[in-house]
């Protein structure tokens, strides 16, 4: 299958299976898809992931019947790409959400990036 967006592709995947309260979802693996996943079980937004024949296979995690991922938002697109110095990382919703950069060291979280005072290409935010 041909994907043009596959961030784009990974976050509705999440998004819908915990909607329809899905225990865990299937996603094409890749390297970037495989590091977004990492940090977002590093974050506590899902509770494990592994990669199983090419596939990227994420457990859900909820709070109380209810999805620990309120919201999510693809930020630098294949069309309309978004970098950042690592002074301008935003901070997703007052510190309450996460920012996740590609960048030369790697797919970073906002808050390690600046820490390590690198920029990047500014990925999508998860809250």
């Amino acid at each position: 299958m041909l994907l043009n967006d596959p961030i784009a592709d990974m976050l509705a995947r999440i998004r819908n299976a915990q909607k329809a309260l899905h225990k865990e979802v299937f996603i094409p693996a890749s390297k970037m898809t495989e590091s977004i996943s990492v940090i977002l079980k590093e974050h506590g937004f899902v509770s494990d992931v592994s990669n199983e024949e090419g596939k990227l296979r994420v457990v859900l995690k909820y709070l109380s019947s209810k999805g620990a991922i309120s919201g999510s938002r693809r930020l630098s697109k294949p069309g309309l790409r978004i970098y950042v110095g690592a002074k301008d990382i935003p901070a997703v919703q007052n510190g309450l959400g996460i920012a996740i950069l590609s960048t030369p060291q790697g797919v970073l979280e906002g808050r390690k990036a600046h820490a390590d005072n690198v920029g990047g290409e500014l990925l999508c935010e998860i809250w």
